[in-house]
């Protein structure tokens, strides 16, 4: 799916969802290089403030490029810049909901800029904005 500049509105919104497995927390550890023990050592994550074994935060912020790729605006996407706040750590089995929103377009450089959450439930775990340029019919 592709929202081509021409046709984005502010306020216009996505999301994806995605429950964060072992294999997921194995994966991006692969990916990046991110061996943290309190994503891999259930003893080590006890000691933390947390208590149990916790998502790689920026696993979390990437769903939001899952966004921005494939749905809002979609594919041909040029992701520029993304900041994030990490509000609360997210556990090995629970379900993040990723939210982008069109918050500003620029015309001359069919840039669009996006507020982006990252929900467990009603808890924000990650907020921030991104900057993208998007795809363009002209």
């Amino acid at each position: 799916m592709t929202v081509h500049f021409e046709d984005l509105k502010v306020g216009d919104s996505a999301e994806f969802g995605k429950t964060i497995t072992e294999a997921d927390v194995l994966m991006f550890a692969a990916a990046c290089g991110d061996t943290n023990p309190v994503h891999f050592n259930q003893a080590y994550a006890e000691t933390t403030p947390f208590k149990t074994r916790i998502a790689h935060g920026m696993l979390t912020a990437s769903l939001i490029s899952t966004i921005l790729g494939t749905k809002l605006p979609g594919e041909g996407t040029i992701y520029l810049s993304q900041s994030a706040k990490f509000k609360a750590a997210v556990k090995l089995g629970e379900t993040v909901v990723a939210r982008v929103t069109v918050a500003a377009l620029d015309a001359a450089k069919k840039r669009v800029t996006l507020t982006t959450q990252c929900l467990v439930g009603d808890k924000v775990v990650m907020e921030g904005e991104s900057l993208v340029i998007a795809p363009s019919r002209v």
